[in-house]
Parts: C-alpha cells; structure tokens; sequence
C-alpha cells in the first residue's frame, strides 16, 4: 500500500513538472524559452535580475544548477534539463558554463541560439586551463585550493576565489557588501573541470552571441574577443567585470532578447 502511494505521489510530482517546465512557446506563444546556465564561482540566482526583465517580457526561464565537475558531466545534466522542454531553446551561458552550454546543445536538437556572457568558447580539444595560460589574467594568484572526495573514493580538488580578492577578480563593479556575500557563498569549480578539454562544440552550427565585459579579470577582453571571433558570434562589448550578469543586467537581457527574436 505505502508503495502504491508513493508512486502515485511522483507520478503527480512528475506530471505537474512537465506542465511546469512546458515554455510560453509551446503553451500558445511564440517565444522560445531561455536556459541560463551559470560559471563557476556563482550560482543561478545570479541571474535574477535578468530573469525578472525576461519574464516581465513574457519569456519562460529555466537557470539549472551547473554541477562544476566537469564540461561533459555538466553537460550531460544540463541536456537533460533541456530535454524536458519543447519548442525552441536559447541556451545562455556565463563563464565557465559556456563550456558546458558548447557541449550541451550538441546533445539536444531545439537549441537554436547561443549567448556566451564573459564565457567560454572552447574549441574541440581545449580546456578552461588552456585559455587562462594562453591569456592570463588576475584569476590564478587569487584561487585557493580545498580537497574534496570523490565518488570513486579518491581526492579532488575544489577551486574557489580567495574572498580578500574576490572583489577585485571577479566582480568590481557591484558593491562591496554585495561582493562579500557573494564571497561566501562562491560555489567551487573542480580542478579537473578546468583541465577537461572540451569536445566538438555547438557554436560551429548554432548562431551565437557574444557579451565581453571590457573589464573582465578572470578571462581577459583579449581573450573573449578572440573566442567570440573564432566563434563568428555577433558581438557586444560593454564596461563591466567579469559579473555582467549581475551588474548589467539590462545590457545582458538586451543581448539575450536580440537572439532570442532572430528565431523564426
């Protein structure tokens, strides 16, 4: 009986999340959803106030967890995610995530778009560690190291910002009380994630996006300028840190909302 229960308990929980992830687009509208995938050293309620600006729009959202273990295990699960939802996607990513997203919209075939938000566009082959040694920036003299277990019983390493230059590295232009919340609450990236090297990436068939933040800390302008060229992604370039999503939120959705409307 206490079976019987529960399995109708989830069968509800599970339809009720279909309908509740079904987007705008495929409800009547003609607007395709956004999934915004965060980077490393944040999560998704970073992308609050660009979620409140797509929403009032009548755009529907979904901001996924990004695990921070791997591009292709991170990736698997945000194509799962994406799986769930019908109609056309724009798939939005900042930092490390564009990592994940390159990967992630191979694995699905309703991702019409491509935002890169101070992101990486990694091309087959290449790993996060790749591009930080090819343009270097304040990132690595500000990281610390944690171990952490693993699933198959050996030691990992977490990578966090040191929260005395967290500020500086990752989001100088938002306010100090703001940053040092942000500081301690930062979640890691693994080491292995930032070696992985990346597989065949989407934004060789999909039409991209690219915001570069002019004072970026963490991958330089250089560096974003030279993926987003190498990417042929329609570029904007604004003076904000590597938080754009957080700071410049309006730049942000500007950008989102001009690939969103370039789907027919």
């Amino acid at each position: 009986m206490m079976r019987s229960c529960l399995a109708v308990a989830l069968a509800a929980i599970l339809l009720s999340a279909t309908v509740a992830t079904t987007p705008a687009s495929a409800r009547g509208g003609d607007k395709p959803t956004v999934v915004l995938v965060h980077g490393a050293f944040g999560d998704a309620s970073g992308y609050g106030a660009v979620t409140d600006r797509l929403q009032d729009r009548g755009y529907t959202v979904i901001s996924p967890p990004n695990p921070l273990r791997g591009p292709a295990s991170d990736a698997a699960y945000v194509a799962s995610v994406m799986r769930t939802i019908s109609g056309p996607i724009v798939l939005v990513a900042h930092s490390y995530g564009g990592a994940v997203a390159s990967v992630a919209a191979t694995q699905v075939t309703n991702v019409k778009a491509l935002v890169y938000l101070d992101a990486l566009a990694l091309e087959a082959g290449e790993s996060s560690l790749d591009i930080l040694e090819r343009f270097p920036s304040k990132l690595f003299p500000a990281l610390q190291t944690r171990p952490f277990p693993q699933a198959d019983g050996s030691e990992g390493t977490d990578l966090y910002i040191d929260p005395a230059k967290f500020r500086s590295v990752f989001a100088a232009d938002l306010p100090a009380r703001t940053t040092t919340r942000l500081a301690t609450a930062q979640r890691p990236v693994s080491l292995g994630a930032a070696e992985e090297k990346s597989t065949e990436p989407a934004w060789k068939t999909i039409p991209s996006w690219y915001l570069v933040g002019r004072q970026d800390q963490i991958f330089t302008a250089e560096a974003q300028r030279f993926m987003a060229k190498r990417a042929r992604a329609r570029v904007t370039e604004i003076n904000s840190s590597h938080a754009s999503y957080i700071s410049r939120p309006g730049k942000v959705t500007e950008v989102i909302l001009r690939a969103a409307r370039s789907i027919g």
